[in-house]
Order: structure tokens, then C-alpha cells, then sequence
């Protein structure tokens, strides 16, 4: 019987290992909390979803910045903008099969475009650079290549 146990238990444990990382519903509100709450951390927020080819082509940028600045005080964000009936058909398995490491969060609100930036039409690519302990923000609304991720990384850093 224990043996069964033990069994149960590392195929349970090998299951979840594979399975898709947690996605968080969050809205505006919810993001402007967290960056006025990680005052040491540079905040970089990408905007995404899983229909926009230029944002799925930009994803592992993201993944291997992170990966690159994991000793610094920076912290990626992907917030995906599909619509909610997709989370769990098209996002989460999206997530999964692509191995995404980065915190992905969902963003549960209509219209949030001009709260994140006055200057965002809704296109995406989009990505939010913030710094609340030096008062810097930048704010891109094109799909960015890997030197320029480091580059406004770093203006906003400094």
C-alpha cells in the first residue's frame, strides 16, 4: 500500500511540473498598486496576445532579458489582453506550450488603454518601462527588438 502511495505521489509531482504556470486576473488599479509597492524595481510591462504575431516574435526577448538581469532589481510583467473566453483555451495553453518563465497576469478590464498611457491608441506590441523611485517612465507601443529592450531598460534604470 505504501508503494502505491509513492507511486500516486511521483506521478502527481511529475504532472505538475508540467503544468502551465498560475495566470492572475488583475486590472489597472491592481498594476499601479504593485509598481507603487516595488519601489526598487524597475518594472518592465509587456502587453501581448496570443493573435499578435509581432508580439509572439518579441516573447523570448522578454523571457531572456529576465533570465540575463535575474541578479538586479527588475522585474518583467506580460500581461495578456485576449479576451477572458480565451484564457483557458487559447492563453494558458499558449503559456504552457511556450514555456513562458516570465509572471504572466491577464488583464480583466475594457478600456484600459488610456490608464496605462494617454498616448496608447490600443495597438500592440506595447511595453511599459517604470521606475517609481526615480519618477522615470517610458512607454513603447511597437514591437521592440532585444538592444532596444536592454537600451530603454537601462535609461530607465539609471
Amino acid at each position: 500500500m505504501k508503494k502505491i502511495f509513492l507511486i500516486v505521489g511521483f506521478i502527481m509531482a511529475l504532472y505538475n511540473t508540467g503544468s502551465a504556470q498560475a495566470v492572475r486576473l488583475v486590472n489597472t488599479q491592481d498594476l499601479q498598486t504593485r509598481f507603487k509597492a516595488g519601489r526598487d524595481t524597475v518594472y518592465v510591462v509587456n502587453f501581448w496576445a496570443t493573435w499578435c504575431k509581432p508580439c509572439i516574435q518579441e516573447l523570448p526577448y522578454f523571457e531572456k532579458f529576465s533570465s540575463e538581469h535575474k541578479s538586479r532589481p527588475v522585474k518583467v510583467l506580460l500581461v495578456n489582453v485576449d479576451a477572458k473566453s480565451k484564457l483557458e483555451s487559447s492563453v494558458k495553453p499558449f503559456i504552457k506550450r511556450n514555456g513562458l518563465k516570465n509572471e504572466v497576469l491577464f488583464l480583466n478590464e475594457s478600456a484600459y488603454q488610456f490608464k496605462i498611457d494617454k498616448s496608447w491608441n490600443g495597438a500592440l506590441p506595447a511595453t511599459l518601462f517604470i521606475n517609481e523611485k526615480t519618477a522615470k517612465r517610458k512607454f513603447y507601443s511597437k514591437a521592440l527588438t532585444y538592444d532596444e529592450l536592454i537600451k530603454i531598460y537601462k535609461e530607465v534604470a539609471n
